[in-house]
């Protein structure tokens, strides 16, 4: 089957992630939840563009890792395709088939080497193929912080103190608007509202997002 007939592609999500209202993904389509024939039930989310529903699955697969620690591909794949509703083992066979990796091998999803090979394995599953060149997968993963040849934006401590004191020192310039670029794919609609309030709020905005996410990295290490 074409991968550009699936529903997957038609809603722009070709993770096929669940719509879930509480998830106010960025890119969300109106309605953000499928239309289906009469009769069917209406279960994914639509996404504006093919990036955005991109992005929503790189920052899924990012949250396993940094927040539940699923590090490899039976990890991470057990947990986004659970065996109630799916054939988990397959799944995994066919990811670690298509990255050219051990399923317990560790990856490291902040960084693009890993994480775009294990996206677009995802997308070839779950669209019977893969419809999208590289240029746009990348675009995707950029609007989760994600570029090649570097780490996903505010994940490391490192990141996050850059960050922060960019904003602390520069607060009513272009540093405030660039260090709010680096975090705004980890604030979805708080990073707009810092945008709309001005630069003294969207420096605090950072600050706080870049104290965060430095916490969660120590609790993490302890």
């Amino acid at each position: 089957m074409d991968p550009r007939q699936t529903r997957g592609y038609r809603n722009r999500n070709p993770g096929n992630i669940d719509h879930q209202p509480a998830n106010r993904w960025q890119g969300l389509a109106d309605p953000p939840i499928e239309t289906v024939p009469p009769g069917s039930r209406a279960r994914f989310a639509r996404f504006v563009s093919h990036e955005y529903g991109i992005r929503a699955l790189a920052v899924l697969l990012t949250t396993y890792q940094d927040r539940h620690g699923l590090r490899t591909i039976r990890g991470i794949i057990t947990r986004w395709a659970p065996g109630a509703e799916n054939n988990t083992e397959a799944y995994i066979a066919a990811v670690a088939r298509q990255m050219d990796r051990h399923p317990r091998a560790t990856l490291d999803l902040n960084r693009h080497e890993d994480l775009h090979p294990l996206v677009e394995a995802i997308i070839t599953h779950e669209l019977g193929g893969n419809p999208y060149d590289r240029a746009t997968i990348d675009a995707g993963l950029r609007l989760a912080g994600v570029v090649a040849g570097g780490r996903a934006a505010v994940v490391n401590s490192g990141t996050a103190r850059a960050a922060a004191g960019t904003a602390a020192v520069g607060v009513g310039g272009v540093a405030v608007t660039d260090a709010l670029a680096q975090v705004a794919p980890h604030l979805g609609e708080a990073a707009e509202l810092a945008r709309a309030l001005g630069p003294w709020i969207a420096a605090a905005v950072i600050i706080a997002a870049a104290a965060w996410f430095i916490w969660q990295r120590s609790r993490r290490a302890a």
